[in-house]
């Protein structure tokens, strides 16, 4: 936390500064100015120039709960990304949608956004910027903070009704650290999975933010490996069915997983170790180092449970886990659990679904 000379302080918030000597009246005035703040938020949405993430709005969800907060602001960089705000604007608790379109911003890269970003929060003097923790945050985050000289507040998980008080998983999930921030700015991350979305009944304003050929370090964006598919995307889906270890071979992911995630419409999943093995790619994992998500439906197929993929599913609504070995870590979070081999269950249980 920022350090601030007690010389800045006004007299009635000094430490040494003894309230008794104040009439009552005057002490309680003191006191309202001395512990309230009020916000100016702005927050970024995560998006692919086309479409809204969902995650933006569980985001905004979490930001409309900062105490003082008297307006929300949701700036959306890219290029061609009209039909990105006009998501944005109907969001319920939005005031304004900010929109900053470039060739440069049209695949953002860390450092370039990092400028935009600083641009802004000057702009508009926001004490608040925040987004859903999204791949993009992680990276540009933590540059923006260094640049304002602040502390990020990563993954945030509840905002509480105390000023600049938030709690945030440490550990792979195993602690819930009561974080409190007393810098002027705050840069703020929020875990979609533990807000609910906003509604979609707002009409906010659009605005356009004059951009400008921003100072590089040399980053460039290249190339985009993640496969498009028309199935349901792993980080938004209402139903998720992963694979581990277990599975022994890519091969098998396609004759046996697949059927059931087509079966009940759900996106498919992998343990980090079933990534590490080369059976599947990067963007499936969940886990601690992968993607977090929290489905109506979580079936955990041939995963054993380590701490870390754990972190990434446990708060699922309802988990299902097939596993051989019944003494397996994974049963201890399931709802319902089926001890067997899963090439057997598993085409059983997608000829039942």
């Amino acid at each position: 936390s920022s350090f601030r000379p007690l010389t800045h302080i006004p007299a009635v918030c000094h430490p040494f500064f003894n309230m008794n000597f104040l009439p009552l009246a005057a002490r309680n005035v003191a006191v309202a100015r001395c512990g309230s703040r009020t916000y100016s938020t702005l927050l970024v949405a995560d998006h692919n120039n086309k479409s809204l993430a969902k995650g933006t709005l569980h985001a905004v969800s979490a930001a409309a709960k900062l105490p003082g907060m008297t307006k929300l602001d949701v700036l959306v960089l890219g290029k061609g990304c009209g039909d990105v705000a006009k998501e944005c604007s109907q969001l319920q608790g939005v005031s304004k949608v900010v929109i900053a379109e470039s060739d440069q911003l049209e695949r953002p890269v860390a450092d370039t956004a990092t400028n935009l970003l600083a641009a802004v929060q000057k702009s508009g003097n926001y004490t608040v910027v925040s987004s859903v923790a999204s791949s993009f945050a992680k990276e540009t985050f933590p540059r923006l903070a260094a640049k304002l000289d602040v502390q990020p507040i990563t993954d945030v998980i509840e905002v509480t009704s105390e000023e600049g008080v938030f709690k945030r998983p440490m550990y792979a999930g195993n602690a819930i650290a009561t974080v409190k921030s007393s810098d002027a700015i705050k840069i703020v991350t929020f875990r979609a999975t533990a807000f609910e979305a906003a509604a979609t009944d707002g009409s906010a304003a659009i605005e356009s933010f004059n951009t400008e050929n921003y100072e590089s370090a040399g980053l460039e964006w290249l190339s985009e490996s993640e496969k498009q598919s028309d199935k349901p995307q792993l980080a938004s889906a209402s139903r998720v069915v992963s694979g581990g270890r277990g599975m022994k071979s890519g091969e098998n992911f396609e004759k046996v997983l697949e059927p059931l995630c087509d079966k009940l419409n759900a996106a498919m999943g992998a343990s980090r170790a079933a990534v590490d093995a080369g059976m599947v790619p990067n963007e499936l994992q969940v886990g601690q180092t992968g993607k977090v998500v929290a489905p109506a439906l979580y079936v955990a197929v041939g995963i054993s449970g380590a701490i870390q993929h754990l972190a990434g599913m446990k708060d699922s609504k309802t988990i299902v886990a097939i596993n051989k070995d019944a003494d397996a870590p994974i049963f201890q979070v399931a709802d319902y659990g089926l001890v067997g081999d899963l090439f057997e269950k598993v085409p059983e249980l997608t000829q039942k679904a």
